[in-house]
């Protein structure tokens, strides 16, 4: 039995004799590597424990300070603490009118810049549309307000993606009077949310003023179109013929016609 407990302690009396001849033999005056000067892998003195017979050890720190870290604690800062309390509390009453324009009298006019766009911006990920939009109205009555494309293109994208083409139009109306002209993306957000709402009408109308636009054209919203037009084959060989005009070394697939009952 002895002869068996001294072979399990073996292996921790060998490391323990190794550890020990290590720092006998490597003093502290002479290291056997410099340290780097790069500050990233530079030691810091207060990661030094004190000296054992000669030789400082290093040590881990058994502390945390308590803020998060990374990308948690900028993306919390990019949000004040007022933009919050808006948002969660336009959420709260926005089934209330009264309500609702009581508070955006009392707490929203009084928002600074920054907070403003802050609040539309996390309203349109949340797609909070409806009051999005409301507080969009509130930034067009402010004295700093100047038509910016962006505040129109990412609004107009959250209410297309919600399927709310009629505020889509009248936001696509303010941008014409204002000689703003939409990009390539919106065109083609606003062109699938008018074939989701099953008005191929609609999306033709934004595809031919997609091509006055003074930018040219891509291919994902012909594309969307073309997807989009299968059961109107007259639309879609006049979307298909301008695309083959436009992009003369791409193809278009068509897919077998009973596919989708087409007689």
């Amino acid at each position: 039995m002895l002869s068996r407990a001294f072979s399990r302690a073996k292996p921790q009396f060998l490391a323990s004799l190794t550890l020990q001849h290590l720092i006998e033999t490597v003093p502290i005056n002479q290291p056997s590597t410099p340290l780097s000067p790069n500050p990233k892998t530079a030691i810091l003195e207060s990661d030094l424990c004190k000296p054992t017979n000669g030789v400082f050890s290093f040590c881990r720190r058994q502390y945390h300070d308590g803020r998060p870290r990374g990308p948690l604690w900028r993306g919390k800062k990019l949000i004040g603490k007022e933009a919050l309390f808006v948002i969660l509390s336009l959420k709260r009453v926005k089934d209330d009118e009264e309500k609702l324009a009581q508070f955006i009298k009392k707490h929203v006019l009084r928002l600074l810049k920054l907070d403003l766009i802050a609040v539309l911006t996390e309203l349109e990920r949340q797609e909070e549309v409806a009051l999005a939009l409301k507080i969009f109205r509130v930034i067009q009555k402010q004295d700093w307000y100047q038509p910016d494309v962006y505040l129109y293109k990412d609004l107009i994208i959250a209410l297309a993606s919600c399927r709310r083409m009629d505020d889509v139009m009248q936001l696509w109306e303010d941008m014409k009077k204002n000689d703003l002209f939409p990009d390539s993306q919106t065109y083609t957000e606003v062109i699938r949310g008018f074939l989701k709402d099953g008005s191929p009408a609609d999306a033709m109308n934004i595809y031919e003023d997609m091509l006055k636009s003074p930018d040219p054209p891509e291919e994902l919203p012909f594309r969307i179109l073309l997807k989009g037009l299968l059961p109107h084959p007259l639309l879609r060989n006049k979307v298909k013929k301008d695309f083959e005009e436009i992009f003369p070394e791409r193809s278009v697939y068509d897919p077998p016609e009973e596919i989708f009952g087409i007689r």
